[in-house]
């Protein structure tokens, strides 16, 4: 097995980690014949479960979304970092089953498809169990729910038996593991590897202290044997630049060799990450003793990329998507594509396609970011630290209060808009910002009554910024400034990263009819 990380593997491949940048924690990594599948959390964005498709572990496509209507998952009333937790996807006897948690919604439940890209059924409920749960096929047909239960420092893994054809459970649950001891055991997946059953889950919480745990036994049931260091943390390197690594799905690779993919954060200046919990890989490496290690405060888990040639590139920069999605636009004859989401909803008369020769015509609702509720807002994971969307905007608000634009998002307490709105009677230039309790709104300059205008949002190191342009050559900043702090999950809290995207709201009200055209989102050198 190879023990490079980040560099090409043996077969001559490059990669770069993280391996899916953006909001997408909790992977989950499943095989079927000669792709990998991978899928993560999504909380409070429609669709939900974004899935994944790979023939080397290193360059993923995205092939769509799990939970695709309300007969799934119905996240309307679903507030900020609730909604879809921690998915688990695995392949078995020529199905594929992804289990996952509504929070403060239907709970613990499953479905299954014959192909990843769907369709995928209805869910099937679960009664036991709080988040997170995970399905396991043993070798004597027999299929356990292992999930996470209590919570805090109560934390512990509980499983029971069921018929995955209906999900009728066959068993009462079982206490079988309270792991080290630290807060919020979670995330847990049963493995059979070289006869002996491995539980695996992560510990103390998604931040500095997180790692992840194992424990083996002769049993699925346990007892169970634990090992006594993490198998992969970075709890005691507080400089390394990924951090709080994870909730980790291993799998094994076409040569034997396995590996883990997991989360990890990259705060800027060691301190904000507002692209949230990504994805990583690394090789599992394998004891004398038969216990699996990945990186146990060695600092072997870079952020890190390499070209074609096996080049290392400069930090922050990564090689080109191989899906051809590192810039993406909006294509009017494609409509939305597999990367882009909603905020809890898509309702499809508000995007209206065809009137719009470049792009699309989006009426807003009554919402704005700041409510709890489903806000038209059609969005990407941001992707880069430093990246620009832009669009064309051809808008005339009727209302006070009315607006349309570009918007940054975390949650409900940490936002940032640029768009057209009306004020006094007159198109003006309106600039949002949330955070925390404070808010900020600016007024600019008059707008001409009608006509396009050229909109862009921009982020770097220091936060977000906006400016405008009538003609697309002389720029006009948007005059607010948005401190990353402002969408970092550590100042203002919750499990995502920022989406960026477009937005409409009315004063209590829809919206009049905004065009947006030329949208493209990309990456800045």
């Amino acid at each position: 097995m190879t023990e490079r990380y980040g560099a090409p593997d043996s077969r001559g491949a490059a990669y770069a980690n993280p391996i899916l940048a953006g909001c997408y924690p909790d992977p989950s990594i499943t095989r079927a014949g000669d792709h990998y599948y991978l899928v993560t959390s999504s909380f409070e964005y429609f669709p939900g479960v974004p899935t994944f498709r790979s023939r080397d572990l290193f360059r993923w496509e995205q092939i769509g979304h799990v939970l695709t209507r309300r007969s799934q998952v119905d996240l309307r009333e679903r507030a900020s970092s609730s909604g879809i937790y921690a998915s688990t996807i695995r392949h078995h006897a020529g199905r594929f089953y992804m289990i996952t948690t509504d929070v403060r919604g239907i709970g613990n439940f499953y479905v299954t498809a014959e192909r990843a890209e769907g369709p995928w059924s209805d869910p099937i409920l679960l009664p036991y169990g709080n988040i997170d749960p995970s399905l396991f096929f043993d070798d004597d047909g027999r299929t356990y729910v292992t999930a996470q239960n209590g919570a805090d420092d109560e934390s512990h893994i509980i499983q029971y038996e069921i018929d995955p054809s209906d999900g009728r459970v066959l068993s009462e649950p079982a206490v079988i593991w309270r792991g080290d001891g630290g807060p919020w055991l979670e995330g847990p997946h049963l493995y059979k590897i070289r006869g002996r059953y491995y539980l695996m889950a992560a510990s103390g919480g998604t931040s500095a202290e997180h790692r992840e745990i194992i424990a083996r036994s002769d049993s699925p049931y346990g007892p169970f044997e634990d090992k006594p260091e993490p198998i992969l943390t970075h709890r005691e390197l507080k400089k390394h630049p990924v951090q709080c690594l994870g909730h980790a799905d291993l799998i094994q690779d076409d040569s034997g060799d396995w590996w883990a993919v997991f989360l990890g954060m990259r705060p800027i200046g060691g301190r904000y990450s507002p692209l949230g919990r990504e994805t990583f890989l690394a090789p599992v490496r394998w004891t004398e003793d038969g216990w699996p290690d990945i990186d146990n405060n060695e600092g072997s888990v870079e952020a890190c990329a390499f070209d074609a040639a096996g080049t290392l590139l400069p930090s922050g920069v990564r090689p080109a998507d191989p899906a051809g999605e590192e810039v993406v636009s909006l294509d009017a004859g494609e409509g939305f594509g597999p990367r882009w989401a909603f905020l809890r909803d898509y309702e499809a008369e508000r995007y209206v396609w065809g009137e719009n020769a470049e792009g699309v015509t989006i009426v807003g609702s009554a919402y704005s970011l700041d409510d709890e509720a489903p806000a038209t807002f059609a969005c990407l994971r941001q992707r880069h630290v430093d990246m620009e969307l832009s669009a064309d905007l051809d808008y005339v608000p009727k209302a006070e209060g009315e607006r349309a634009g570009l918007a940054a998002r975390l949650n409900n307490r940490g936002h940032f808009f640029a768009g057209i709105a009306r004020s006094d009677n007159r198109r003006v230039l309106l600039t949002e910002l949330r955070n925390g309790e404070r808010f900020e709104r600016r007024i600019g300059g008059d707008l001409p009554a009608e006509g396009k205008i050229r909109l862009k949002l921009r982020a770097d190191e220091s936060g977000y910024f906006a400016s405008y342009s009538e003609d697309g050559i002389h720029w006009t900043d948007a005059g607010l400034f948005a401190p990353v702090a402002a969408l970092s999950p550590e100042a203002n809290g919750g499990f995502t990263g920022v989406c960026v995207g477009l937005h409409a709201c009315g004063a209590g009200q829809e919206t009049q009819p905004a065009s947006y055209s030329r949208v493209v989102y990309s990456p800045r050198s």
